[in-house]
């Protein structure tokens, strides 16, 4: 006979337990024939949908309301093909500021000037030829040269206008100086290609970066009661920048206050849990979604376009 302590515990019935999972939770067939928001309909109410559909809710709200949509990303937002999706959003007015690392203009123009970017790393490092691009260097230098003293991206979008590059279309810094939208560059110096370059200038890098850390500090205010910062794919420049202009523009306005934000990647990284998650915001409006840049942007863009859409 078994004396084991099994033998004394209570149980319930089932019928008696809270549950997580319901049978209307589930997803349902999607028809291919039927429309992009009965898809979204159809996905399972559990877990990261009903966060990414709450998050869309409050993307919405930002958008009709006018409040500041902010954008801060990494350079492989644009290698994974997201230009032209962000270009969109900026006419459609679903964005009104861009925050890049320094890898996001030699993309971007790199994608004017030839409508091709992203070396292979590892064969260029073998040899010592990585990052050893002429045109790229000699651009983004002639720019900052001419026109940092209006901004980092302000000065690589004017250029890519102004010499009429042939793929200018497919450029995000070209598109949002045609459109009056800031794009602010935050330069940490010896991290990018371009520093390798004969032509670089400190002084040049430095004032432009820091004309655009200012820029993204005037603009944080209109986050205040409904505005959304979302951080795509940049694991410590763009948090770490957040924060510090977060907090100038508090000390100085004492807003905002009350607003969402977002981290879109492939993993959750220390920076962006607590400086785009965590520590700006309360009441858990803080939203991570994980997965590929090329697969989650667009559903979100998409998203949101079906809900205006409405």
């Amino acid at each position: 006979m078994s004396n084991s302590m099994r033998d004394q515990v209570s149980l319930y019935p089932i019928k008696d337990r809270e549950n997580k999972v319901k049978e209307s939770d589930l997803a349902r067939v999607h028809n291919n024939q039927s429309s992009f928001n009965d898809f979204i309909d159809s996905l399972p109410s559990i877990l990261k949908v009903i966060d990414l559909k709450e998050f869309v809710s409050r993307y919405y709200k930002a958008v009709i309301e006018k409040k500041l949509v902010s954008i801060g990303m990494g350079a492989h937002v644009i290698k994974t093909g997201i230009s032209t999706l962000l270009i969109d959003a900026m006419k459609k007015g679903y964005i009104n500021h861009i925050a890049m690392n320094g890898a996001g203009p030699i993309h971007d123009f790199e994608l004017a000037w030839q409508g091709q970017t992203s070396e292979d790393v590892a064969r260029g490092l073998e040899d010592g030829t990585f990052g050893m691009i002429r045109e790229t260097g000699d651009f983004i230098h002639s720019a900052l040269e001419k026109f940092g003293s209006d901004g980092y991206g302000q000065a690589i979008g004017r250029s890519i206008i102004e010499e009429d590059l042939p793929f200018s279309r497919i450029s995000v810094l070209a598109q949002a100086y045609k459109l009056g939208i800031p794009v602010t560059v935050h330069a940490a110096i010896g991290t990018d290609i371009i520093y390798q370059h004969p032509a670089a200038n400190g002084r040049n890098l430095g004032e432009a970066s820091m004309k655009d850390f200012d820029i993204f500090t005037s603009l944080l205010p209109g986050l205040h009661d409904g505005g959304v910062f979302m951080n795509f794919g940049s694991a410590v420049i763009i948090p770490e920048v957040f924060l510090k202009a977060l907090t100038v523009a508090r000390n100085v306005t004492k807003k905002p206050y009350k607003f969402s934000t977002a981290n879109f990647d492939m993993t959750l990284h220390y920076r962006p849990s607590f400086n785009v998650l965590s520590r700006p915001v309360s009441k858990g409006d803080g939203f991570h979604f994980t997965g590929h840049h090329e697969i989650m942007l667009p559903l979100l863009f998409a998203m949101l376009q079906e809900k205006i859409s409405q």
